[in-house]
């Protein structure tokens, strides 16, 4: 069995990190036999090399290896790739095709970016894997494959699998062996060897001396998160090799080529709440401008009252669960009850919560004969300003859960992308 450093210089991998180095032992070990393979890790961080060096080890390395992109395949067509088709079985089916698995038959499968599989070709995803059986599309013929399935991901497969986007059992029998790649901003000791070994390599392909980075850019270059990781740093390389005269880049010179999203400030991560529960924020939101508007309506009924009859205590007697529940239970504050407090003529003043709206009614006790009523009535300026503000709350929300993305924002809050285009220039957002 080979060791780590030469499957290293056979597949030229660059780099001396711990667990760059476990991962490629886990796949030297895995290689010999035939069990399924799930490798994981954020987009760019090499994923490709490890079912090569599987394959390159393991007995099936005279077999074909084929590498699949799930994620670029339309859905419409993923399974007349994979498994194949017979002529007529949909429009433009002019021959019998066959597909992967059956191609491959003996050999190996790369399935990149499986996470993007549709749930009916994960069903027949997971028969291959139970028992190597598949059925062409547009055929009702079972057929037999022997092939190695190594799969790899960079979404989080138990957030798919909580979501419904991915199925249970299939992620089980993907991942009987899990090898996860680190992240480049893990690997600080290998950052500047990478980018030195791609400098390099762009100096020989287009016939220039390479460039140099001097100590404070290699500082920078430590410090960037390297959000595309090892593709992101080659990128980069090519970039100044090509572009700049001058072969020694200063700290100012690399810092023109780094994009400013990538900070090295400490990146705050909030927990994701569920997707029902902005939901529900706004069915709350809902109830309580209705119970407003309820009891908006309770006060305007018990100040016609007091209007027509103008006997106080006739009023508090008949509407006593009325006022207790709009004002509370009067012999809750100071311990008096309405007969009891220092001016009986008076009203008790709301217990108001939200932006509940406020009517206060006061009896002139100087003139029994002519009963002036002193109303303060809400502005209703005043209630809609309110309301703006919820609104504008909630669709800041919508579009910090959605990344800035104005019609998965307008489906969440339930109106069409145009009303929300004209919110957000309405309210300069």
């Amino acid at each position: 069995m080979e060791n780590v450093q030469a499957i290293k210089q056979r597949f030229e991998i660059i780099g001396n990190d711990p667990k760059l180095n476990r991962a490629i032992e886990k796949a030297i070990q895995v290689a010999p036999t035939d069990i399924s393979v799930l490798i994981t890790g954020e987009s760019g961080v090499g994923k490709e090399n490890m079912p090569r060096i599987i394959h390159a080890l393991s007995h099936r390395k005279h077999g074909k290896y084929i590498a699949v992109n799930c994620g670029a395949i339309p859905e419409g067509t993923i399974d007349s790739e994979l498994f194949g088709h017979e002529k007529g079985a949909f429009t433009g089916a002019t021959s019998t095709r066959e597909g992967y698995f059956e191609v491959a038959d003996g050999g190996t499968i790369f399935l990149d970016e499986v996470g993007e599989l549709p749930l009916t070709t994960q069903v027949r995803l997971l028969r291959v894997l139970e028992n190597g059986e598949f059925i062409k599309v547009g055929s009702s013929q079972v057929q037999k494959t022997n092939v190695r399935i190594v799969a790899a991901t960079n979404v989080n497969m138990f957030e798919a699998i909580e979501k419904g986007k991915f199925r249970e059992d299939l992620y089980y029998r993907l991942s009987t062996v899990e090898i996860m790649l680190p992240p480049l901003r893990e690997r600080k000791d290998d950052i500047h060897l990478l980018f030195r070994k791609f400098s390099s390599d762009f100096a020989h392909k287009y016939k220039m001396p390479p460039i140099k980075l001097d100590d404070d850019a290699v500082q920078l270059l430590l410090r960037y998160r390297w959000s595309g990781n090892i593709r992101q740093l080659r990128n980069i390389a090519e970039q100044i090799s090509v572009l700049e005269t001058t072969r020694e880049i200063s700290l100012a010179t690399l810092r023109s080529y780094l994009p400013e999203e990538g900070t090295n400030l400490p990146a705050v991560v909030r927990d994701k709440k569920p997707e029902s529960d902005f939901s529900n924020e706004r069915e709350i939101l809902y109830k309580v401008l209705f119970d407003m508007k309820s009891d908006l309506n309770d006060l305007k009924k018990l100040t016609m009252e007091l209007m027509q009859n103008g006997n106080t205590s006739k009023v508090q007697e008949s509407n006593k669960g009325l006022i207790q529940r709009i004002y509370g239970n009067p012999a809750e504050e100071n311990g008096h009850s309405f007969e009891e407090r220092p001016s009986a003529g008076v009203m008790p003043s709301p217990k108001i919560t939200h932006a509940e709206p406020v009517i206060e009614h006061h009896l002139d006790d100087d003139d029994d004969d002519d009963d002036n009523y002193l109303f303060a009535e809400t502005v209703e300026e005043e209630e809609t300003l309110r309301l703006d503000e919820k609104e504008i709350e909630l669709i800041k929300k919508a579009l910090e859960r959605n990344k800035g993305k104005r019609k998965a924002a307008a489906d969440e809050l339930g109106i069409s992308e145009r009303t929300l285009y004209r919110k957000i220039k309405q309210y300069d957002l």
